[in-house]
């Protein structure tokens, strides 16, 4: 992958963007090492008192610092206090990217341009979010370009089983708005599937507050349709409407009226957003509430559909994460703006294929602020 075409994607995310941003600085620490690479972190600031941790690690986002309507700061996503938690088998993808395909393939196969290719199976015989390592264990490269953060990876050829060499850049700004703006580009030299996500855990009442907290949050998802699966997660390729079900979030429901009715205990859910949005423009997805502290979230992108997880396949006696505190049950939700699970598989899922010398181009916006 030539260094021109890295060039020509990032200034074309400056040309659209940079115009909004007035970011008060960006620092630099290292964050300990994997097999010898360097790890580092950096911390996105604006002048409205909030910060964003990224490492290169995963181009995993290990914290989000954001006031409530009091002023009182809190870290509203999950995850751990170093790069140890984040290699340890009980790390649920807390704020990865996730590629090169996130979510599920059905069992692990696919075929592009009329061959079959079988990638790495890591959940029963499926596979999930890029296989047994996939890009959220892969170290990435970094540099500041401006005011944002920009991580490139290269992956290669087979990678998981993949075909392709695919280049992905992944870039992060912190607005004076309140705004992360995570862009995702990628180009291979062979077609391929490509479906990137951001796997950030959040909890508005802050990372170690659990369901109790949880329960008290209102969601809305701008999502009249969902995707229905069988009982090991794969889209059947049935697409349903949400009304006069428990997934139709279109006005806002308390996490703990809803959560437990759904099957399963809770939310695992790909919702299809409006048709209209296959448009390619960034558009409203969901909007998030904590009434207690007053702290909003609401996502914006260009993707077709969003994963609703509500944290529900953890461990009894709960994870260790940041600060010594315990993970349980229901302790965050996760939007992960993405196309729809094993679209890969499915004719009537929009296509998920990236073809030589087309861009792969995913925006989210997270946008965090205060509802009085």
């Amino acid at each position: 992958m030539s260094r021109f075409f890295v060039f020509l994607v990032f200034s074309s995310w400056l040309g659209t963007s940079m115009a909004t941003i007035a970011q008060e600085s960006i620092t630099t620490t290292t964050w300990g090492s994997v097999n010898d690479q360097e790890i580092k972190k950096f911390t996105l600031r604006n002048n409205a008192n909030q910060e964003v941790d990224v490492v290169t690690y995963g181009a995993v986002i290990t914290a989000i610092r954001t006031p409530d309507r009091e002023g009182n700061i809190a870290d509203v996503v999950l995850g751990f206090d170093n790069i140890e938690g984040y290699l340890s088998s009980e790390n649920p993808y807390f704020g990865a990217t996730i590629g090169r395909v996130a979510n599920r393939i059905g069992k692990a196969t696919f075929v592009v341009d009329g061959q079959r290719y079988n990638v790495s199976k890591n959940s029963g015989e499926n596979s999930l979010h890029g296989g047994t390592h996939g890009w959220s264990s892969k170290v990435w490269n970094a540099t500041i370009q401006d005011d944002c953060v920009v991580m490139t990876l290269v992956s290669p050829d087979d990678d998981e089983g993949y075909p392709g060499s695919v280049t992905a850049i992944v870039s992060f700004q912190l607005t004076n708005d309140g705004e992360l703006r995570i862009e995702m580009k990628a180009h291979s030299e062979k077609a391929t599937p490509i479906n990137l996500t951001n796997h950030s855990y959040f909890n508005l009442a802050g990372h170690a507050t659990n369901a109790s907290e949880l329960y008290k949050h209102m969601i809305t998802i701008n999502a009249d349709c969902w995707t229905v699966t069988d009982s090991e997660s794969i889209p059947t390729g049935e697409i349903q409407s949400v009304v006069n079900t428990i997934m139709d979030l279109r006005n806002l429901k308390k996490f703990g009226d809803v959560i437990d009715k759904v099957p399963g205990g809770g939310y695992d859910n790909n919702f299809c957003l409006p048709k209209s949005y296959n448009d390619g423009k960034v558009n409203f997805v969901a909007k998030v509430v904590h009434p207690s502290s007053g702290r909003s979230l609401k996502v914006y992108s260009n993707q077709p559909g969003v994963q609703l997880y509500t944290t529900n396949s953890v461990p009894e006696n709960g994870i260790v994460g940041k600060n010594g505190a315990k993970y349980f049950k229901h302790a965050a939700f996760c939007l992960e703006t993405q196309n729809y699970p094993d679209a890969i598989n499915h004719e009537n899922f929009p296509n998920s294929v990236l073809q030589p010398g087309d861009t792969y181009n995913h925006v989210v916006l997270y946008k965090f602020g205060v509802k009085n």
